[in-house]
């Protein structure tokens, strides 16, 4: 028999994420069949009406797990007694925008949201913020959520890797459940570092597995500087440039995918999130940084004592520089 409700509330409910992760969610593939789920839909005024849409749509499917849809563009209505928030609304960058200004921007979305979030979530609230730049944004609202742990405040880099788990299935013509260890560090931006040094495919090493389909060690360690590495961080570009708008199905199932281990546990294995640093492997505290995680049922905790080689430090600092700048830009805003 299924549970109580867990409320969960979707920001920026009207747009394509948005709407590509709800059905789902009703479904159950997020929290599991043994829990019924309440959806709250926050929008901005302009967007009301493909929330409510949205909300038709989901009374017509008849999930059995849904209780109940709630479509409203107030904050704290939306975020009142909520247990789980996808903070996926988020102003994107436009056309001559500099970064200052879109931090600016974003800042006025996601300080009110951390403040209604601390007004009236759940003793249990857990927060993920989609919404680019996401790891900043994250740490905005963790902010403003004052009353909030700042361990709940988490932001999506599970995208990130399923796309390097999925370029390696390509690489070696196997299935994504035989790759484990793929860890996703830094920021979710082009300056991420996607490693694989610890990764194992059907138990072997996944440069060992690359180095024997691609002739020797060279070679694969060529393929993942040159082509795994920058194609995993500029695949939003590669699919926006295919498409003509950016990734929407496969950011949706990252959201769900992410919440789901957080929950529900990771097992034996990790996965990639962006959570608050407590200063492991040197990143200052307090930034939203990626690491690889794993998760009991109650929050994702940071995989403490792998090594770095040269190469792989180099990278990781250099995003965690830009996180830096980031966290920096938005204190002379006032906002952190």
């Amino acid at each position: 028999m299924a549970s109580s409700s867990t409320t969960v509330t979707i920001t920026g409910a009207g747009g394509q994420i948005g709407y590509a992760m709800m059905f789902r969610i009703a479904a159950g593939d997020m929290l599991g069949a043994d829990r019924r789920v309440r959806l709250r839909l926050l929008e901005i005024p302009q967007g009301m009406r493909g929330a409510e849409g949205a909300a038709l749509e989901l009374q017509d499917c008849a999930f059995p797990l849904l209780d109940g849809v709630e479509v409203t563009d107030d904050p704290r209505a939306a975020f009142d007694g909520c247990s789980i928030a996808l903070l996926v609304g988020a102003r994107p960058r436009g056309p001559g925008m500099e970064r200052g200004d879109l931090l600016a921007a974003n800042a006025g979305i996601f300080g009110p949201q951390g403040e209604a979030i601390a007004a009236g979530a759940a003793s249990d609230i857990h927060v993920v913020v989609v919404g680019n730049p996401a790891n900043t944004n994250a740490l905005i609202a963790a902010h403003a959520a004052r009353d909030v742990p700042a361990d709940r405040f988490t932001a999506l880099t599970r995208l990130d890797h399923n796309r390097a788990v999925g370029q390696l299935v390509q690489a070696l013509d196997v299935r994504p459940d035989e790759i484990e260890g793929v860890a996703i560090w830094g920021n979710h931006s082009a300056t991420q570092f996607p490693d694989v040094s610890h990764a194992t495919v059907r138990a072997m090493p996944v440069v060992e597995a690359l180095a024997a389909r691609l002739g020797d060690r060279a070679a694969a360690l060529a393929w993942l500087d040159e082509t795994f590495v920058p194609r995993v961080a500029k695949r939003g570009a590669e699919i926006i440039e295919v498409r003509g708008s950016s990734s929407v199905a496969s950011a949706a199932n990252a959201a769900i995918e992410h919440v789901r281990d957080e929950q529900r546990g990771t097992g034996a294995t990790w996965t990639s999130a962006a959570v608050v640093s407590r200063g492991e492997y040197g990143v200052p505290e307090g930034l939203v940084c990626s690491f690889p995680v794993t998760s009991d049922g109650s929050g994702y905790r940071v995989v403490e004592g792998l090594d770095f080689d040269d190469r792989s430090r180099a990278r990781f600092e250099a995003s965690v520089a830009e996180l830096v700048a980031e966290r920096d830009a938005v204190r002379e805003l006032g906002v952190v």
